[in-house]
């Protein structure tokens, strides 16, 4: 970080320059030099570096440049960079990803999704995934008007339901269309990372018009049309079991959302995880948190997890009626599943490197050399601390994370607490200007 200086200078007083403290010959080659030293765009320096895509576990500096990991260094080697962040103390991770969240707010009047940049940067994500709160007849509208203009990136599972989420149209059959939705897919394959079923006909007779496993075939074929993940959000009925979902209909690679919700039968007698959960797990089924405003029970994730049966990957449902409620943010998800006894680096991999390589993405959620720049710097502190599950009850817990920085694409976009930052009385030169407007 930057020497701290002298507070001697008059308020408003400018800085002398440095042509006038030095002589403009010696100024100019002394710039000269730092330019040629100056390497790296931003250098995270001191901090202890957790990637389990690349297996690293060590104190290190990150470095980057162009707006990608430049290297990975060991914290002896001597190096400069246009802004060094002193990160001593801290953990310094792969930008958090959060595959389950609801991100199309300019969609009129739905007043579900919340806005990416607000929620997402401030808890250490930089990739959140869209679970299909717009289908095919939306996708474009949800392109333009959110996923181009987001610092945050945003991918998404397209609906089975071409009208998306959340109205009655969710239960009619005829706006579930295999072919329309996995063409989305296939033409957005950068930004579309699978399908979503969600919300159908969780409690009233089944018909003709409403056949048990209708939305569950369909989002499945779907998926098999364009080779992608089905994110199952499942309501269990006697016509419809939760181990059929699991064991008869997910496919391997397909990702059953909500796990710990109270609907599922994930406890036998004994308060033990079913075997059929394991089972599935063999299977290739991937389950995740997908926290939200009902869907997160310590009754279900304590007894759970004590008996050996982890979520694979962390996501929060985030969205208007969770945010504000027990969802609260990634970290504070993040936090109960630590506090519930995943150890800290399972819980860093469970929200980088295991789900980018659920949605296919494994560039993401990495440090590797080349990689783009999305780097979160956490706290790990230690103390008493209380976190809430959807029931309105409460777990206290003696470790939590805090999200001091993120970096997204080798930009700097949180830092409250002015990690890159200098003293404000050793700013440089423009801080001492007065600028219009």
């Amino acid at each position: 970080m930057t020497k701290r200086g002298s507070i001697g200078r008059p308020p408003g007083a400018p800085r002398a320059s440095c042509a006038a403290a030095q002589g403009g010959d010696a100024c100019t080659e002394r710039r000269r030099g730092l330019v040629e030293q100056e390497k790296y765009d931003l250098l995270l320096k001191g901090g202890r570096v957790i990637d389990p895509a690349n297996r690293i576990d060590r104190p290190a500096d990150v470095a980057i440049a162009d707006g990608r990991i430049a290297a990975i260094l060991e914290g002896s080697e001597a190096v400069s960079a246009k802004t060094v962040a002193d990160v001593s103390g801290c953990l310094v991770t792969p930008g958090l990803l959060d595959i389950h969240l609801h991100a199309y707010h300019t969609r009129e009047p739905e007043g579900l999704s919340i806005m990416a940049d607000y929620h997402c940067l401030p808890s250490g994500v930089t990739t959140a995934v869209d679970t299909g709160t717009a289908g095919a007849r939306h996708f474009l509208h949800f392109k333009r008007t959110v996923i181009d203009r987001s610092r945050t990136r945003i991918l998404a599972f397209v609906n089975i339901v071409n009208s998306g989420m959340i109205g009655d149209f969710e239960q009619d059959i005829r706006e579930m269309d295999p072919e329309l939705a996995a063409s989305i897919v296939l033409a957005y394959p950068d930004l579309c990372v699978g399908i979503k079923t969600a919300h159908y006909w969780t409690s009233l007779p089944f018909d003709e018009m409403h056949p048990p496993w209708a939305a569950v075939d369909r989002a499945i074929e779907a998926g098999n049309l364009c080779r992608k993940p089905v994110m199952f959000d499942f309501w269990p009925r006697p016509e419809r079991p939760y181990p059929d979902l699991l064991l008869k209909k997910m496919r391997p690679g397909d990702i059953h959302t909500h796990v710990f919700a109270q609907q599922f039968p994930v406890l036998n007698d004994r308060q033990e995880p079913n075997a059929f959960l394991f089972e599935a797990r063999e299977r290739g089924v991937l389950f995740d948190v997908g926290h939200g405003a009902a869907s997160f029970w310590f009754r279900q994730a304590a007894p759970a997890m004590q008996n050996g049966f982890f979520p694979d990957t962390i996501s929060t449902d985030l969205h208007t009626g969770s945010a504000n409620g027990p969802v609260r943010d990634m970290i504070t998800t993040m936090n109960k599943i630590l506090n519930l006894g995943m150890p800290l680096t399972e819980v860093i991999a469970r929200s980088t490197a295991a789900p980018a390589r659920a949605i296919g993405r494994p560039e993401l959620g990495t440090l590797s050399v080349g990689a783009e720049a999305d780097v979160a710097v956490l706290k790990h502190q230690e103390g008493m601390f209380r976190f809430v599950d959807c029931g309105q009850a409460r777990l206290t817990g003696s470790q939590r994370l805090e999200c001091l920085m993120t970096v997204r694409a080798g930009n700097i976009v949180y830092d409250p607490t002015g990690l890159s930052m200098p003293e404000w009385h050793d700013a440089p030169e423009p801080y001492w200007t007065v600028r219009r407007g």
